[in-house]
């Protein structure tokens, strides 16, 4: 008897310390494939994002960030690549100031980004830290940090990102940002559905922010166990489509 609790006793301190010694890299790793963002690097989806029509298409690094939609009945059609940025008035290429180029960048890359995410934290430019685990609504997760170096950050580099992820189905089910954008703010996601296309799972969320500016980000989610954070609207993807490209 006493053998075999000192067998149980080692194979207990065994499994906790995989646990522990889980790093932040490994549990985003997964987060990837478990999610199906590992098929999303060479893929086509579209999407509709409230009034607007999206569409990604990327192949061995290579990306085209679409948006359109028709304002005052004109026909706005954008378009993000590794070459910049283009936009065209009822299909005629337009100039667009630097500044403004920026501006839509940003909107366009922002939508296309939180659209699929967890890919994406594995780019160059990611850097990512392991903060203490989290329960919310009696389930474990992993908390992880995501920060990015200037240098291939893009304009957005000084966002800080943490990313609830479920310890046992490596899930994204929460997350929360810091932005400097549009006088700043903070901003916290919680699962409103899930659903699979093509092996790839796409979320919506209930979208939250503090009502009490002091909060910090890292605390984002014992606020919403305490109820110090308020709904201001929600993230719903529409007519999403995915195909698989070889």
């Amino acid at each position: 008897m006493r053998y075999f609790a000192f067998v149980l006793l080692l194979l207990i301190i065994s499994c906790q310390s995989q646990e522990t010694f889980l790093t932040a890299q490994q549990i985003i790793d997964k987060a990837i494939v478990f999610s199906g963002a590992d098929k999303i690097g060479n893929s086509e989806i579209t999407f509709k994002f409230r009034d607007k029509e999206y569409a990604a298409i990327r192949e061995n690094g290579k990306f085209q960030l679409f948006r359109d939609h028709i304002k005052d009945s004109v026909l706005i059609d954008e378009v993000l690549s590794n070459d910049g940025y283009e936009r065209l008035i009822n299909g005629k290429p337009v100039k667009v100031l630097d500044s403004m180029a920026f501006k839509y960048s940003n909107s366009i890359n922002s939508v296309h980004y939180f659209s699929v995410l967890p890919f994406g934290l594995n780019d160059t430019a990611v850097r990512k830290k392991l903060l203490p685990s989290a329960i919310i609504k009696e389930k474990e997760y992993y908390k992880v940090e995501i920060t990015f170096s200037k240098n291939g950050g893009g304009g957005d580099f000084e966002d800080v990102f943490i990313y609830w992820i479920g310890k046992e189905s490596f899930l994204i089910d929460y997350l929360a940002y810091s932005f400097h954008t549009n006088g700043g703010g903070m901003r916290f996601r919680v699962l409103k559905e899930q659903c699979s296309k093509n092996g790839i799972r796409f979320v919506d969320y209930h979208n939250y922010n503090p009502i009490n500016s002091k909060i910090k980000l890292h605390n984002l989610d014992t606020a919403f166990e305490n109820n110090e954070l308020q709904k201001i609207s929600e993230i719903v993807l529409e007519d999403i489509k995915v195909a698989i490209l070889d």
